[in-house]
């Protein structure tokens, strides 16, 4: 998921990632007429955080698609993985010889809800906020989740307004104009200064201000926006509906609603595709046999871009004393080799997916990936696993390797509401008992997995999966800064290691496209041997469109795990 904790299907990152309201397939208040569009969010997950700077215990697919919705990005990054300056507010950027100085000019014919102009005290605000949540402070009441991402907030020196259309971002370091462009400006979508500066000498009450109305999309706050839809209306566990935003300046939504479902379950969701009550969902992949129910339906299998993963908790403070032994490379290079990567894609994506090793993946297919990592370097072998173990001091007693008192013996936390995810847990907790690793299965809604696997406290928690994994939004320049770097915003397992650090910053770094392309390389490779995460493989999503829906699969951004409703139209049954 952004924690980025990303889904794994275009409904999940629809998100509302990364899909019927309390058992039904669709709540009787959720309008059918053709100028709507109903949207499965994965089960049992839901939105929960519509500021668009988001907490680290909120950053996810799901709260990212929302904010898109109703606000306009600084820059929007095309389908190609470039700048569409068209669909950005930022009219064009110029930066000097050093890639220090970057002046964004902005584009004048975006205006909020209320008729104002959006400005540049709009974009220094919202970066503002974005500085003050990644400083780390104790004292804070919530921090960025993506701190960390595009070198915030060490790299940056100053973001100061020059006239109410352009704005200047100084840095202190000469960096890679693209990556900055893509990971930096790319995290600034920018909320009216006019409505949302409550406290403008006191950034810690302006932070508790926006905590408090952080899940209350009906706070008055949200009525002013600037992208193509407003929030209308919601009913908890049930929907959350958007209506169109008649004053957008860019593409006007044909579709007059917008409602995000809550799932139950995923037969719950299939139900609604069945019946036609969902416009736009998936295929649950436990349910691929019965693909052939859905008659009114169009099949787009899709993969985003990003990477699977379980995520180890690697603090001391973590229970069991599993925090350092997970600390150790070679205990995670064991646990990888009981990851039946092949067997997961066959079995349960029926052929839809590519087995991983390191976090870019090879599908889809872009210039980041490193064809040198295609052989993984710890390929599925429990028996090796387990002799790497004992290779390093562990026994095996009584089916369970120990070392000093210390059993490699844990509960895995993972997301609930899909069989096929507890199919996979269940195939993992099997093969990881050949290695003498002794897992506990537990599961939990999305949202109480994500707020748990956190370092605020380690305590709670050993390993997580959140169903999904991670997906390149908003460092859509694929290093590692947002998840791998020690203190990352998203940094849930608590790695560190300098020689990570310094091969992440190193991609930061100017020069020609090879050199670049050469230092990205070197932080996958590292990444790979390091294995700071349990690799899954990535899998395609199975996603499924109304027939009578056009523009889903033309619109859909793989790069930013969008969607964009205002681009789809309907036609009569």
């Amino acid at each position: 998921m952004r924690r980025s904790i990303k889904i794994l299907s275009v409904a999940a990152a629809l998100g509302a990632a990364g899909l019927a309201g309390c058992g039904t397939s669709q709540p009787a208040s959720v309008p059918v007429a053709p100028t709507s569009a109903t949207i499965a969010l994965l089960p049992q997950v839901s939105p929960n955080w519509w500021f668009p700077v988001l907490s680290s215990s909120a950053y996810s697919d799901t709260n990212l698609q929302m904010n898109a919705l109703m606000y306009v990005p600084l820059i929007h990054i095309s389908r190609t993985d470039g700048i569409n300056f068209s669909r950005s507010l930022a009219q064009s950027i110029s930066v000097n010889s050093t890639g220090t100085v970057y002046t964004i000019h902005l584009n004048r014919k975006f205006k909020w809800s209320n008729g104002t102009p959006v400005t540049s005290a709009d974009v220094v605000f919202t970066y503002n906020i974005l500085k003050a949540t990644s400083t780390g402070a104790s004292n804070l009441p919530w921090g960025y989740g993506g701190a960390g991402t595009g070198g915030l907030p060490a790299r940056w020196q100053s973001v100061v307004a020059q006239g109410p259309d352009t704005v200047v971002v100084t840095l202190n370091t000469p960096s890679n104009p693209v990556w900055f462009e893509h990971n930096g400006l790319g995290q600034i979508e920018p909320v009216p200064a006019a409505v949302w500066n409550k406290y403008p000498n006191n950034m810690i009450e302006e932070l508790k201000f926006i905590q408090s109305v952080a899940n209350n999309p009906s706070a008055s706050v949200y009525q002013v926006v600037d992208g193509p839809y407003h929030f209308s209306k919601m009913a908890p566990n049930q929907y959350w509906m958007f209506s169109a935003n008649n004053q957008y300046d860019g593409h006007k939504s044909t579709l007059q609603k917008i409602v995000f479902q809550y799932e139950t379950s995923s037969s719950a969701e299939f139900a609604g595709l069945k019946t036609g009550t969902i416009q736009l969902g998936f295929l649950p992949a436990s349910l691929w046999k019965s693909r052939a129910q859905l008659t009114s339906d169009v099949f787009f299998p899709a993969y985003l871009f990003g990477f699977n993963y379980l995520q180890p908790n690697l603090n001391p403070k973590a229970p069991n004393g599993l925090g350092p032994v997970f600390d150790q490379p070679y205990v995670r290079a064991a646990l990888e080799m009981g990851i039946p990567q092949q067997a997961i894609i066959s079995t349960f994506y029926h052929g839809y997916g590519v087995t991983e090793n390191n976090p870019i993946p090879s599908q889809p297919k872009t210039i980041f990936y490193d064809a040198a990592l295609a052989k993984p370097l710890y390929p599925f072998n429990p028996a090796a696993g387990k002799a790497l173990l004992v290779k390093n001091g562990w026994t095996d007693v009584n089916g369970v390797m120990t070392k000093n008192g210390v059993q490699l013996k844990f509960t895995l936390l993972y997301v609930s509401g899909s069989n096929t995810d507890t199919a996979i847990a269940q195939l993992i907790k099997q093969d990881w008992a050949q290695e003498g690793v002794q897992v506990s299965l537990e599961s939990q809604p999305f949202d109480t997995v994500l707020s748990t696997a956190q370092q605020a406290d380690p305590s709670k928690w050993n390993m997580a999966w959140w169903g999904g994994g991670w997906t390149y939004e908003p460092d859509y320049y694929p290093t590692g800064g947002a998840f791998y770097a020690t203190g990352a915003g998203a940094n849930q397992g608590g790695y560190t290691n300098p020689t990570m650090d310094t091969l992440i910053k190193n991609s930061y770094n100017p020069g020609t496209s090879v050199e670049t392309l050469n230092a990205l390389f070197a932080y996958q490779q590292f990444a790979a041997q390091q294995t700071p995460v349990i690799w899954l493989p990535w899998t395609a999503g199975f996603n499924e469109h109304a027939s009578n829906l056009h523009g889903t699969v033309k619109t859909f951004n793989s790069i930013t795990a969008l969607i964009y409703p205002n681009w789809w139209t309907t036609t009569a049954k």
